[in-house]
């Protein structure tokens, strides 16, 4: 991906979400662009129309923390926003996000047994490991069964993202598939500002632009955000319908990798959902290989 461009597309459709009112400028008459002109977003953030117009063409290395924080400010950029500028600049300056080491492998690596362990001590939630590829590396027992839509039989790397895009059987796992299908660009989105140069990022992005059509006009509003945690609604071919909570936590000895936990409120249908998916997911185990 084109840093520049990136810049560019990135900083022009904020500025176009952004209208006169929410901004606190008379919107007067004759208004031709959505949202701010470059000069209102040049006046908010105390620099020129000049410079600010060379920030939008994508010439952004170099540029201080202070102009970033104020054009932040000036786009009304989220947290989420705000993080993904900073780190294009650092790419256009040829810094690494984050202190992350960039991998050229595409092929996710075996997880460590001490984070298998980890992993099988979670007994009462869902339990799974992601890299910022979108590939499920490692899961816990029930991780296993309430992912089973998606991770199958085995013989192929499960991946977020193509079971979101590519797979029908995803509509039905996810009853708010169109919630589920902007949060999941948003966050690939994000790991490509991090890094640029990541492989798999790149060879997903081109698959999935290739293959499907709501991913290619998704990928192209530049929306980013973190999971962070929250709740969803899952439908699950086993005990049906499910509300979840879930927290994102970072592998600090993997960078990249994120522990995803998801847990019921206790004492509600969900939570004995769950416990009746781990009791079927035992006795699948049991069973004596055909």
């Amino acid at each position: 991906m084109d840093n520049r461009s990136e810049v560019r597309e990135f900083l022009m459709t904020r500025r176009a979400r952004v209208s006169p009112d929410a901004a606190g400028i008379p919107a007067g008459s004759n208004r031709r662009v959505e949202g701010l002109r470059r000069s209102e977003v040049a006046a908010l953030a105390g620099v020129s129309v000049e410079y600010y117009s060379k920030l939008e063409r994508g010439s952004i290395s170099g540029a201080s923390a202070a102009v970033l924080d104020a054009v932040s400010r000036a786009l009304q950029l989220s947290d989420a926003e705000h993080s993904h500028l900073l780190d294009l600049a650092r790419n256009a300056d040829g810094i690494p996000s984050s202190g992350r080491n960039r991998r050229r492998s595409s092929k996710p690596a075996a997880p460590r047994n001490s984070l298998e362990w980890a992993l099988a001590s979670i007994t009462d939630s869902v339990a799974v490991v992601r890299d910022q590829r979108q590939n499920i590396v490692a899961f816990n027992t029930l991780g296993k069964a309430f992912y089973s839509p998606l991770i199958g039989d085995g013989g192929r790397v499960p991946n977020f993202a193509r079971f979101q895009f590519l797979d029908p059987a995803a509509h039905d796992f996810y009853p708010d598939w169109d919630l589920f299908a902007d949060m999941c660009v948003a966050v690939i989105r994000a790991e490509a500002g991090r890094d640029p140069h990541d492989k798999g990022i790149q060879d997903l992005v081109g698959e999935l632009s290739t293959r499907s059509e709501t991913f290619r006009t998704l990928w192209a509003a530049h929306n980013v955000r973190t999971h962070g945690s929250g709740q969803k609604r899952f439908h699950h071919p086993v005990v049906g319908e499910v509300t979840l909570v879930y927290e994102e936590l970072a592998i600090t000895a993997e960078p990249g990798q994120v522990l995803l936990i998801y847990s019921a409120e206790p004492g509600s249908p969900s939570a004995e959902r769950l416990r009746l998916l781990a009791s079927w997911a035992a006795e699948a185990a049991a069973q004596p290989a055909s």
